[in-house]
């Protein structure tokens, strides 16, 4: 149970969104169209992290300073390579089929500001699909359309339903935000 300051989440993530609800923190929402760009050289990890911290910077002036500002970036990671969220129906049947049959790495960065300073943290959850037929790929983007998700694909839908057989780690991160650590984290900060 959180009962502190008033939190921002600077996300428009539906999914983000429901976490928060579901972990009962009341929040508002406000957001700063920011570039997901990074420096090339920036380790894989600190990705998403870098990110959040750009999202939460952004919406800061528009914040009063007693607020708690929430900003976070998930990334998929396959073989090292960073997998962004695809550009288009063929990218997204591309992108899956790359992940079909294989284990990949799903990164949530988290920041959370606040008027003494902020903390940062990601999580890692490794995702493994089974082996899917192309039509399978192509039924769940042309009924999904997971055009605005990172890998092209959303673990509550059904393609997690019928192709994910093994998670390690948050299922939560995988779906854009590591509750149980926010929360904690949250309870963790000065009054």
């Amino acid at each position: 149970m959180y009962s502190g300051k008033p939190v921002i989440l600077a996300s428009q993530s539906p999914r983000r969104k429901q976490l928060l609800e579901q972990a009962g923190i009341p929040f508002e929402v406000k957001v700063v169209e920011t570039a997901e760009t990074y420096p090339p050289n920036l380790p894989i990890s600190s990705i998403p992290v870098h990110i959040a911290r750009k999202k939460a910077e952004a919406v800061q002036p528009l914040c009063h300073e007693d607020d708690i500002i929430i900003a976070a970036d998930t990334v998929v990671i396959l073989n090292r390579t960073v997998i962004g969220k695809p550009k288009d129906r063929d990218d997204a049947v591309d992108i899956l089929m790359s992940l079909e049959g294989q284990t990949h790495e799903v990164i949530t960065g988290v920041v959370i500001k606040h008027k003494h300073g902020s903390r940062e943290f990601f999580k890692i959850t490794e995702v493994h699909f089974k082996p899917l037929l192309r039509s399978q790929i192509e039924y769940y983007v042309d009924n999904y359309k997971p055009y605005d998700k990172a890998g092209a694909y959303a673990i509550q839908e059904w393609i997690g339903a019928v192709g994910i057989d093994k998670i390690n780690g948050c299922f939560y991160n995988v779906m854009g935000l590591p509750i149980s650590n926010v929360v904690e984290e949250l309870n963790r900060l000065p009054l």
